[in-house]
């Protein structure tokens, strides 16, 4: 008998993991570069609608505070034609700025006596008029004559009986008029 080595078949050996890559090195300056594309869409859209909010407001600023606004009546001072329990006045800015009021056009104003108060009253005389009023509505024998001065309005309430008007304060000057009134709704 003679001595053979068996050939054997070579040791299974584990399969070798693939080594690990290395990351790129211009990986984390990508990442951050999608990170700032993504911030920047999103300030655009962000500054977008914030511009356009922006407009809308100033549109509404300068609607209301030039063209044409609200104001809610308070008090009897010009009962019946404006009900003193909640009626809403449009108020447009322009004629007054224009210097086209008329006497009979209700006014809105903002108080001489109390500044902090808006109030509505009717326009009786302009400058240069000459205005007689009765001093105490009650009775019909004290009256008084005036005349407007200039760059002013009379105004006075359609309910002489409970209202404080230019009866008390005197001529206003046109400054204190905020607008005319134009429509009224009432609530």
């Amino acid at each position: 008998m003679s001595f053979q080595p068996a050939l054997q078949a070579p040791a299974a050996t584990p399969i070798s993991q693939p080594l690990a890559r290395a990351p790129h090195p211009l990986r984390p300056i990508m990442k951050l570069l999608s990170y700032i594309k993504q911030w920047k869409s999103a300030a655009r859209e962000t500054i977008a609608r914030a511009s356009i909010a922006a407009q809308f407001l100033s549109l509404i600023h300068i609607t209301d505070a030039y063209i044409c606004s609200t104001t809610l009546v308070q008090g009897p001072s010009m009962l019946p034609t404006l009900n003193y329990s909640g009626d809403v006045v449009l108020i447009e800015h322009l004629s007054h700025r224009l210097g086209k009021l008329e006497p009979g056009d209700i006014v809105v104003v903002r108080s001489p006596v109390d500044p902090k108060k808006i109030v509505a009253k009717r326009i009786v005389g302009m400058e240069g008029d000459r205005v007689t009023y009765l001093t105490e509505p009650s009775y019909s024998e004290s009256s008084r004559t005036v005349l407007v001065p200039k760059g002013h309005v009379w105004i006075q309430g359609d309910n002489v009986y409970a209202s404080a008007d230019s009866r008390y304060f005197g001529a206003v000057p046109y400054g204190l008029i905020q607008g005319r009134a134009f429509l009224r709704i009432g609530i």
